[in-house]
Parts: C-alpha cells; sequence; structure tokens
C-alpha cells in the first residue's frame, strides 16, 4: 500500500492551493472541497443572489451585531473540507485575519440557496448539511428553490443534524437560538421559476 493510498485524494491544504490557483484564471464558479470530494457551485444567478440579499437585510435589522458573511469555512468533520455557503452568520469581526477559509467557532449559521444545476441535490441537501454538523455549526437554513420550500436543520450531534423543520415559501420561520430571528418568508415566492 503506498502512502497516497492511505489519503484522501486531496488534502485541505491542497485545496486552498489549487482555489487560490482557479480563482486567478477562470472566472465564473466557485471550488468547494466537501468530504473529501472537490466540487463546482456555478455562480450565482439574479434570483439568487436577490435572495441572499434579502437574508442579508433581514439578519441585519434583525441582529444589528451580526453580518451575513462571505466567508469560506474549514470544515472540521469528517476528512475535513473547505465551503463557501451563499451565507456565514457570525459577528461582523469574526473573520478578521482569517484569509479566505475560516475556522466555524464563530459561526451561528450557515445558509445556502439552490442553484438549478445538476449537482445540487447532493451538495446542499446531502453533503453541506453533513459537514455542517460535523462542524457543529448550529443552524443550516436551505432555501430550497425547486421545492419553494425553506429548511432550518439545527441540534447538529457531530454526525448530523437531529432537527429538520421545512416549511413552504410563504410561511413565517423562527430560526430557533443563538440565531433567534423570524423570517416572513413570502418575497421567495417572487424569485423562483
Amino acid at each position: 500500500m503506498t502512502a497516497i493510498s492511505d489519503r484522501p485524494l486531496m488534502l485541505p491544504e491542497e485545496f486552498e492551493e489549487f482555489a487560490r490557483a482557479l480563482a486567478r484564471t477562470v472566472e465564473g464558479i466557485r471550488p468547494e472541497f466537501i468530504n473529501g470530494k472537490l466540487g463546482i457551485k456555478p455562480v450565482p444567478d439574479g434570483d439568487h443572489g436577490r435572495i441572499v440579499q434579502w437574508l442579508v437585510r433581514i439578519c441585519i435589522q434583525a441582529r444589528p451585531e451580526l453580518y451575513l458573511h462571505d466567508q469560506g469555512l474549514k470544515l472540521q468533520g469528517y476528512r475535513g473540507g473547505n465551503a463557501r455557503p451563499d451565507g456565514t452568520l457570525a459577528d461582523a469581526d469574526a473573520f478578521v485575519g482569517q484569509g479566505d477559509w475560516a475556522v466555524t467557532d464563530e459561526v451561528l449559521m450557515v445558509a445556502e440557496v439552490t442553484s438549478f444545476d445538476s449537482d445540487t441535490n447532493q451538495r446542499d441537501r446531502i453533503d453541506k448539511p453533513r459537514a455542517y454538523a460535523e462542524s457543529g455549526i448550529p443552524l443550516y437554513l436551505l432555501i430550497d428553490r425547486d421545492s419553494a420550500e425553506v429548511k432550518v436543520y439545527s441540534q447538529p450531534d457531530g454526525v448530523r443534524y437531529e432537527t429538520v423543520q421545512i416549511l413552504p415559501f410563504g410561511k413565517t420561520v423562527d430560526l430557533p437560538e443563538p440565531v433567534g430571528i423570524s423570517l416572513d418568508t413570502e418575497p421567495l415566492k417572487n424569485w423562483v421559476r
């Protein structure tokens, strides 16, 4: 058995170097490394971007001491990895001095908005909930444009989220502590296909 077969195909440090090189040469994609697998997120479409703006505004109004960052995260769970959520809720200064990929210690919630690509099911509905729970991130908010639902994953046990609340667009979603924000999701109906 060779040394290379005893480790994942790519180490997190190798991914970070790859991601920096890719950012310098290719536009329109966002690389991620989750559970030992390299993935590419497409650049968001206009409706996707508008949903993130909506969420940023609500978070700032409800909790002005926090910010919904566009921050890459080092995931601490199985095989390690790196993800760039659509939004990372933390103190406004949480990531100062941490560079492109930050630790998750101060993250209260990560948010993802589904994209209309072939990998969104695996990436946003399977891999990311597991990776975020393994990293101990208290909440994972998934705004699922395919099903017109908001999914709130909470109570990570180090392997998975023990609670998942699913509500259709149009309902009020109460994000549990440590976030403690209510979302009127009626506007989301305007930004789905």
